[in-house]
């Protein structure tokens, strides 16, 4: 059975009426994701038709999941809301802080002990509230909530940007900061931009080498990393039907990678069957009552480019496998080019590590789809050339395929099966390397793969493939190699050929599992004591941040001027940081450490302090800033906080006494988390004004005192030699975040109300 049946129950029973009313308000057919969008409006039934790209729209999500580096700092934020329980069904996994270095039992066991009071807060504050908490080993965030929580029809939002894999269940399911999962736990809206839509068509069947990976992995060289951002992407066709909802799940989880705001496909027969097969037959007969309103209409498919804002087609019959990187997910090459690429960009050949796993590809059908390969290495006598690591999804997937003799396969191709989560994805990873600092390849099923972000070494190019693509570079130890036309030869000095994978969307036997690592909540929290120690390192209650002055703001300086990428990795990098991820003074010594400066020879955590003309530390500079009453500014580039969810990188400016930050554009997540903060979140009205930033400004933005929706602001630039420009600078506020901002954050607010 189901967790939250009546819930579910309710959903669709609303739906039919909703879906009704809002056919009448836009006079059209609708698609899949506007049902559900205005299935879930705050306000009940439809009122009035919402401009896509234009209208901010309040949401009541169904539910709310939590990883437990970013949940420590929303249950912070939640506990100063003053709500005794949490508004809807909420979670929490323990996913992040284990490191991976020598195998699941050890890794587990040294988490356990080095995280003892991290995941004691965490319990306690769960148990308190009313939250639903997944121990260490329980599995990935992702793979869970699509095992056990998503639903077709639903809406969910996630604190981790990856949250979009419930999609592979047809739900409305969106990244966000903590500020915005503690207003849907404590009862509020939930505000978004009513998304634009792009209709991918799949027409065709996968076949061979081919996987839902290569779809995504297709999908991010058309778009790039910010073609997604204000969008949903809905995929359809006969193509969508046929692939797997573990399949559509790694889907929509890469969509991220384009920017999107989500991505989500229809209900259909393989959605029902693993519903049925992860005990949820209820859910999928409710989802078959109900199948009308868990697809777009008729009309919408036999016409889309009348219902979509853009249309893509892909047929999957002509789909060959990619690889994309290094450096970022959206640098596409096909198979048959990828040797070729190796080798006009002199990118390092020799593959030294091969990881399979994450929560984009650590499904069971992925799973036998790679030990296909493996078995086949050790049928043929092909000893893998390169390391071999593997991540199950949840320990559902990881006991039921220890069951069924899956690991022991890649056991005995000397692969090693590391803890279930996120491990080297999120650059939680021991990595063994003789020199950090030399250029060298890795190749992973995770999605995704800028500098640094695996292992913290700059000179590793990480490439992103499907996960039997890595296992068969993984036997071959060269990205020269390909698997569909090559052969390797063997420890008996023959030629051998791999044969094309093959996997089982389900097993045959059903899931097993004897612990699935689940705490409930206890019936009545108002006991439960939740104990932060004012001496911890790791924890730290939360000061409200001091309401906007009234004012305009005047003579910030410089602190950094962003050249280039910069995600939210660049500004508040994870790996080792993660440990502070419940200590806002702590983790904001990580702040723009790994952002280069445009200035002083594109360093990286090097800037100048205009108090006393030093170079110094990003924090150290902005410490100093802070210690002396002044306010700073960071300017950047393009897609500005592309990348990771995580609101760190916007609590920490914030914390540190940063007062805005301007750049050419932002990512969608974190444009909302600076908001949420209380920042200034703006962008240039023209985009070359970013040449006119020098060293030493001291800048001013005024217009403030007036701050209204669709009207720009003015910043000043004084430069040193005397000189001024003045520029414009636009914003997207509306009138409910200039609240935010006035009151110094979102969270105020809350804590007024």
């Amino acid at each position: 059975m189901a967790f939250d049946i009546d819930m579910i129950k309710a959903v669709y029973a609303r739906m039919g009426e909703r879906i009704t009313k809002a056919r009448q308000l836009t006079g059209k057919a609708l698609t899949l994701a506007e049902k559900i969008l205005y299935s879930h409006l705050y306000e009940g039934l439809p009122t009035q038709a919402f401009g896509r790209g234009k209208d901010y729209v309040d949401f009541a999500p169904d539910r709310v999941a939590m990883q437990d580096a970013t949940a420590q700092m929303a249950l912070l934020q939640f506990m100063s809301a003053g709500k005794p329980k949490v508004a809807v069904p909420s979670t929490v996994h323990c996913d992040h802080l284990i490191q991976a270095k020598a195998g699941a039992k050890a890794d587990l066991e040294t988490a356990n002990v080095g995280n003892k009071e991290v995941y004691a807060f965490l319990a306690s504050v769960s148990d308190k509230y009313g939250i639903g908490f997944w121990k260490p080993g329980a599995g990935i965030i992702h793979q869970v909530v699509l095992e056990n929580y998503a639903f077709p029809g639903g809406m969910m939002i996630g604190t981790d940007s990856h949250t979009p894999n419930a999609g592979g269940l047809g739900m409305i399911a969106i990244g966000v900061g903590g500020a915005d999962a503690v207003d849907v736990m404590a009862g509020m809206a939930w505000e978004l931009k009513f998304p634009k839509l792009i209709g991918v068509k799949l027409t065709g069947k996968l076949s061979g080498w081919t996987s839902a990976k290569d779809v995504i992995l297709w999908v991010a060289g058309k778009l790039t990393v910010k073609g997604g951002t204000g969008y949903i992407v809905e995929y359809f066709g006969e193509g969508a039907d046929s692939l797997s909802a573990t399949g559509k799940g790694t889907i929509c989880n890469m969509g991220a990678e384009i920017g999107a705001t989500t991505s989500v496909f229809a209900y259909d027969k393989n959605m029902y069957d693993y519903l049925a097969s992860t005990d949820r037959k209820d859910v999928a007969d409710l989802a078959d009552q109900y199948k009308a309103n868990l697809r777009a209409d008729e009309e919408v498919y036999a016409n889309p480019s009348a219902y979509y804002d853009e249309v893509i087609e892909l047929d999957l019959n002509t789909l060959e496998p990619y690889i994309n990187g290094p450096f970022t997910p959206d640098l596409a090459w096909p198979l048959s080019k990828f040797a070729k690429a190796v080798k006009d960009n002199n990118y390092p050949a020799k593959l030294e590590v091969g990881l399979i796993g994450s929560c984009t590809n650590s499904s069971y059908e992925d799973l036998t789809r790679a030990a296909s390969l493996a078995q086949q290495a050790i049928d043929k006598k092909l000893k893998a050339k390169a390391e071999f690591t593997i991540t199950p999804g949840s320990e559902t997937v990881r006991f039921t395929a220890e069951r069924d003799g899956i690991l022991a396969v890649f056991d005995k191709m000397g692969g090693v099966v590391l803890a279930n989560a996120c491990g080297p994805c999120i650059g939680q990873w021991a990595r063994h390397i003789d020199d950090p600092n030399r250029a060298n390849s890795i190749i992973t099923s995770f999605n995704r793969n800028f500098a640094k972000r695996n292992d913290s070494h700059a000179g590793t190019h990480a490439f992103v493939a499907s996960p039997e693509i890595v296992t068969a570079f993984a036997i071959a130890g060269d990205l020269t190699f390909n698997p569909m036309t090559d052969t390797l030869v063997n420890e008996e000095g023959v030629a051998v050929k791999l044969d094309e994978p093959q996997g089982l969307m389900a097993p045959p036997k059903g899931y097993a599992v004897e612990d699935r690592g689940y705490q409930a909540p206890a019936e009545d929290g108002s006991k439960v004591q939740v104990a932060v120690s004012p001496t911890s390192d790791r924890l730290q209650l939360l000061e409200p941040f001091k309401k906007w002055e009234g004012t305009d703001l005047k003579g910030l300086k410089l602190l950094i001027k962003a050249k280039g990428k910069c995600t939210t990795d660049h500004i508040s990098m994870a790996g080792p940081w993660l440990k502070y991820r419940g200590h806002l003074d702590n983790i904001s010594n990580n702040m723009l450490i790994g952002a280069v400066n445009f200035f002083n020879d594109n360093k990286t955590n090097s800037v100048k302090n205009q108090l006393d003309g030093s170079y110094g530390e990003v924090p150290a500079v902005q410490r100093a800033y802070k210690a002396q009453g002044i306010g700073s500014i960071v300017v950047g580039d393009e897609n500005y906080g592309e990348g990771s969810s995580r609101e760190h990188a916007a609590m920490e400016p914030r914390f540190l006494g940063v007062r805005a930050i301007l750049v050419k554009s932002f990512a969608r997540i974190h444009e909302t988390n600076l908001k949420k903060q209380g920042m200034l979140a703006l962008t240039f009205a023209n985009p070359a004004d970013y040449d006119k930033i020098q060293e030493d400004d001291t800048i001013d933005i005024l217009g403030l005192t007036t701050f209204a929706e669709g009207t720009p602001l003015t910043v000043v630039l004084n430069h040193k030699d005397g000189s001024k420009d003045e520029i414009k600078a636009n914003h997207t506020y509306n009138e409910q975040q200039i609240g935010w901002f006035k009151a110094g954050s979102a969270l105020n607010l809350i804590g007024g109300k």
